[in-house]
């Protein structure tokens, strides 16, 4: 049998055996969503709850794949296994591809302590705020304890994939832009560590006094974590272990004082709501459909009945 037509479980077990194929194709079911998505999901749901993820987000060119590629170089180095998830909501053609600086994580294909998996939203019903976690549990069940999660840019889903690691990191570049344009991005709410990338550029201090007036402003409680704000030069290494012991102090931070199992609490019912949601919508499409639909929808274009009454009939069954 081949591995496109085996289950879900079959292929979890392989999965575990370290069959990589049948890791892709557990995630291929989790990025189609349906019935093998909420299967995968119930099978990695009771052996996951060890891995620690990483998000990484920034501006497009902002060199997140390159800083990715040499914190995998780095944890390798500790033989530390590591999984990424290189996240791309844009394009249905490429997936994902390996496009850009991109390419550079390709050094790691080869190695068997490396996984990595470009996502994109491929028509997902939930949509990648869905599909995201689903894959970090089902890596996380597979025994891979180093989660990285990189996103292409700084719109409302990456920021909001990044903000739901245990830990993010987000990549800024030297004269990139100014501190009010990080607030609106969502930034300075979601990072845990700052990385000033292409350090070797003019204009480091400038962008390092911007995040640091816009922290002051921010207000943070005495004893809470303040996002350290670190040089790097991905491209040849410089900065990186840094940048990772800042990782590593405040996953020490944040499970010391408690804040990591309330983080994952809260991230746990917002995806039990989300996942409900989904189920409704789907409902919904299911409700809006046939005679009864038509003859109401039909009123309300007329104008004999209004949406609300309308709405109220379609539910009826449902709501007995």
């Amino acid at each position: 049998m081949s591995r496109r037509d085996q289950a879900p479980a079959a292929l979890f077990e392989a999965a575990l055996g370290g069959d990589r194929a049948s890791t892709a194709r557990l995630l291929s079911f989790i990025e189609r969503g349906g019935q093998a998505a909420r299967e995968v999901g119930r099978i990695a749901h009771a052996h996951s709850g060890e891995a620690y993820t990483v998000g990484l987000t920034g501006a497009p060119g902002s060199g997140k794949s390159t800083l990715t590629s040499a914190l995998i170089t780095h944890l390798r180095s500790l033989d530390l296994e590591v999984a990424v998830l290189a996240i791309d909501p844009s394009s249905p053609f490429t997936g994902g591809a390996i496009l850009g600086d991109r390419v550079r994580m390709q050094e790691h294909a080869t190695d068997a302590g490396v996984f990595i998996r470009s996502m994109a939203t491929r028509g997902h019903l939930g949509g990648l705020s869905l599909a995201t976690p689903e894959a970090v549990r089902l890596l996380d069940a597979i025994g891979r304890r180093w989660i990285l999660v990189e996103t292409v840019g700084v719109g409302q889903v990456e920021v909001e994939i990044a903000g739901k690691a245990d830990t993010t990191v987000v990549v800024v570049n030297p004269g990139w832009g100014d501190s009010v344009q990080a607030n609106k991005a969502g930034l300075m709410e979601i990072a845990d560590v700052f990385v000033i990338n292409k350090a070797d550029r003019n204009g480091v201090d400038a962008t390092r006094r911007d995040l640091e007036q816009m922290l002051d402003l921010s207000d943070l409680p005495s004893d809470a974590w303040r996002p350290p704000i670190l040089p790097a030069v991905a491209t040849t290494g410089v900065g990186v272990v840094e940048v990772w012991d800042a990782v590593v102090r405040h996953r020490e931070h944040v499970t010391e004082n408690g804040v990591l199992a309330e983080r994952r609490a809260f991230r746990t019912r917002e995806e039990l709501r989300e996942i409900v949601a989904q189920r409704l919508r789907e409902k919904a499409r299911e409700v809006c459909t046939g005679e009864r639909w038509d003859e109401l929808s039909g009123s309300v274009v007329a104008h004999t009945v209004d949406p609300w009454t309308a709405a109220d009939e379609m539910l009826a069954p449902v709501d007995a």
